[in-house]
């Protein structure tokens, strides 16, 4: 597992299928990130299951 890998997530604003390049050196990090497609802030959730592998959960920035 390397210390960055590459998930594939949606926009929750425009639905548009984008790229995310996660730090996988903190086991739990939430932050906001624009889409590349629509420039909207999206909320970010990343979880780090027990092998190492990030899951990502992406909201509107108001469902925190």
């Amino acid at each position: 597992m390397s210390l960055l890998e590459t998930i594939n997530t949606t926009c929750p604003y425009c639905a548009e299928a984008i790229e995310l390049v996660i730090d996988c050196s903190e086991h739990e990090q939430r932050y906001i990130e624009d889409c590349f497609v629509c420039c909207r802030p999206i909320s970010l959730e990343v979880l780090l299951d027990s092998s190492g592998y990030p899951a990502v959960q992406a909201r509107h920035e108001d469902d925190v």
